[in-house]
C-alpha cells in the first residue's frame, strides 16, 4: 500500500483568493512577494514544480517538474491554521471561528478569573504577542495577573512568566479555558498558553514550551477515518493540537522546523502503510508575523535543502503533499494571515491525475486524496489528486 504524507509549510500562500477582499487581503501574495523582495533562490522545490503553480520572479518554471502541481482554494470561512488543517482533513467550515477585536466580554474573563483564582488579568485585547510581554511583563511580575490577549485569528493567548507561574499551572488554566468556557458561542480556535522568561527590558516567549489547545473537529475527518480502518497515524509538530488531541495512533511536537525535518526523515526510515501529516510552522510563527522576508526566504531554503533527503526516503509505493494552510505575508503592512490559494506539489508526478493540476475547489483534494491512496470508503468534498 505504501505510505502517504502531507507537509504543510505554514503560511506559504500564492496569491489572493477571489474572496480576499472580504478579509481586507486582496493584495497578498506570500510567495510571490517573497521571491520579488528577496530573490529567495528554491532550486529543489524549483525542480519539483513550485515555480510552475504561479510565475515567480526567483524560482523559474520546469518544463519536466518531479511533481503534479497546482494550487488549493480554500472554502471555509476563515484563515487560521485550525481552519486550513481540518479542511485539509476534509472539514469545512460554514462559519468563521469566532473572533475579539475589541476584547472578551466580561463574562468570559469572570468566568475565567474565578476558575483560576485571580482577581484580575491583565491586557484584554489584541496584541503582538512579544510587544505584550514588552509592554506587560513587568506589570505582570509585580501583580502576578495573567497576561491575556488575542489577535486578528480565533485565540484566547495566556502569556505569564515562568517565575510567576509554572509552565505546569499556565496549561491547566488553558485547559479550564478551552473545556470550561471558550466553547459554543465562544468558541474559539485555539487557547493558546505562552509561557516567557527574562528580566524587564529582554522578556523572552519560550516557544518550544508554547501549548496550543484547540477545538476537537467533527469525526469524520480524515486522520480518525483512516485510525477506525486500521492506518497507523502520524502528527509532527503542532498538527496534533489543531485536532485536540485526537486521532493519531502517534505524534511528535517540535521545537523547530529542523527539528520537524529531522523527526520526519527519521520517521520516514520505519513506516509502512501510514499517513504521515506534518506542519512547518517557522515560516508563520517567527517571521511572517513578524514581518521578515529575509528570515522566511532563509527558511524556505532551509526546507528546500532537505528536499532531496525527504525524497530519496520514499519508496515506490509512496507519495508526497507539500502544500500550506493559509497565508502569511512577510512583506505586507499586516501582521496577520492572509487568505490565499495555497499550493500543492504531489510527487511523484506520475501519480497524479495530471502534471498539471490546475486550480482545485478546496484544499479538502488532500482528503480525498488520502482517501483514494488507502483504498477507503469517505465521501469529502473534494477530489483526488491520483489517479
Amino acid at each position: 500500500m505504501g505510505n502517504c504524507y502531507v507537509v504543510v509549510i505554514d503560511g506559504l500562500g500564492v496569491g489572493a483568493q477571489e474572496d480576499a477582499d472580504e478579509y481586507g487581503d486582496e493584495n497578498e501574495n506570500t510567495l510571490g512577494h517573497l521571491c520579488e523582495q528577496t530573490g529567495c533562490k528554491l532550486p529543489n522545490l524549483q525542480r519539483m514544480g513550485l515555480g510552475n503553480v504561479i510565475p515567480l520572479k526567483s524560482v523559474p518554471r520546469e518544463s519536466d517538474p518531479l511533481c503534479a502541481y497546482g494550487k488549493m482554494r480554500e472554502v471555509s470561512a476563515g484563515k487560521d491554521s485550525t481552519t486550513g488543517h481540518w479542511e485539509l482533513a476534509g472539514v469545512q467550515l460554514n462559519r468563521p471561528f469566532p473572533t475579539y477585536p475589541d476584547g472578551f466580554p466580561n463574562e468570559v474573563i469572570q468566568q475565567f478569573r474565578e476558575g483560576i483564582g485571580q482577581d484580575e488579568v491583565l491586557v484584554n485585547k489584541p496584541y503582538s504577542g512579544t510587544e505584550v510581554i514588552a509592554d506587560y511583563g513587568e506589570e505582570h511580575l509585580e501583580t502576578g495577573y495573567p497576561i491575556v490577549y488575542t489577535s486578528a485569528d480565533s485565540v484566547f493567548q495566556v502569556a505569564a512568566h515562568v517565575d510567576v507561574t509554572p509552565v505546569d499551572t499556565l496549561y491547566e488554566w488553558c485547559e479550564f479555558a478551552r473545556n470550561e468556557i471558550l466553547q459554543d458561542e465562544h468558541g474559539v480556535g485555539r487557547v493558546i498558553a505562552r509561557p516567557f522568561e527574562g528580566k524587564p527590558g529582554s522578556f523572552e516567549r519560550l516557544s518550544d514550551q508554547r501549548h496550543d489547545f484547540s477545538l476537537t473537529p467533527p469525526d469524520y475527518n480524515i486522520v480518525n477515518r483512516l485510525k477506525q480502518e486500521g492506518v497507523k497515524t502520524y502528527s509532527i509538530g503542532k498538527v496534533v493540537d489543531l485536532f485536540g488531541g485526537n486521532g493519531f495512533t502517534q505524534f511528535r511536537r517540535t521545537k523547530s522546523n529542523a527539528e520537524g525535518i529531522s523527526q520526519l526523515l527519521s520517521l520516514m526510515s520505519a513506516a509502512s502503510d501510514s499517513f504521515v501529516f506534518v506542519n512547518l510552522i517557522d515560516t508563520d510563527q517567527k517571521y511572517g508575523h513578524r514581518l521578515d522576508p529575509a528570515g522566511y526566504a532563509e527558511c524556505l531554503q532551509e526546507i528546500d535543502r532537505a528536499i532531496p533527503a525527504i525524497v530519496s526516503k520514499l519508496d515506490e509505493d509512496d507519495i508526497l503533499i507539500i502544500t500550506g494552510d493559509h497565508g502569511n505575508d512577510p512583506t505586507s503592512e499586516s501582521t496577520d494571515h492572509s487568505r490565499e490559494f495555497v499550493p500543492v506539489l504531489l510527487f511523484p508526478a506520475s501519480k497524479g491525475e495530471g502534471v498539471n493540476l490546475g486550480t482545485r475547489s478546496t484544499f479538502s483534494d488532500v482528503a480525498s486524496t488520502a482517501a483514494d491512496f488507502f483504498e477507503v470508503e469517505a465521501q469529502y468534498p473534494g477530489t483526488s489528486l491520483i489517479t
